[in-house]
């Protein structure tokens, strides 16, 4: 998982070649913490298909804003460098899991 900031996030995730899931995060936020494993997990189950980058929300405060994320878990889905999908509040793996499989 790439940690991604708003100076990386144009070249890292808009222009990037393959699908990109953005997971917006912050140390303080329990759930994101226990998500995080499995959503590493996940980048290895599609390995090569997919890219995922990790944004650590409060110290990107202008990108969240720029971007809406306004809410901690938030997973952003971006094909084409489009944003095409978006999960937040109460996420879980197969939520996270269902919106890659749409994205591939």
């Amino acid at each position: 998982m790439k940690e991604v900031t708003k100076d990386t996030f144009e070249a890292e995730v808009l222009r990037s070649e393959l699908p990109v899931v953005v997971d917006f995060w912050g140390p303080q936020c329990v759930p994101c913490l226990a998500l995080m494993p499995g959503v590493e997990e996940l980048e290895g189950k599609h390995g090569g298909r997919i890219r995922l980058a990790k944004i650590e929300a409060p110290k990107n405060r202008r990108l969240c804003l720029d971007l809406k994320v306004l809410s901690l878990p938030t997973f952003l889905f971006y094909k084409n460098g489009k944003e095409v999908d978006r999960l937040s509040g109460t996420v879980t793996l197969q939520a996270i899991e269902e919106s890659i499989n749409k994205l591939l």
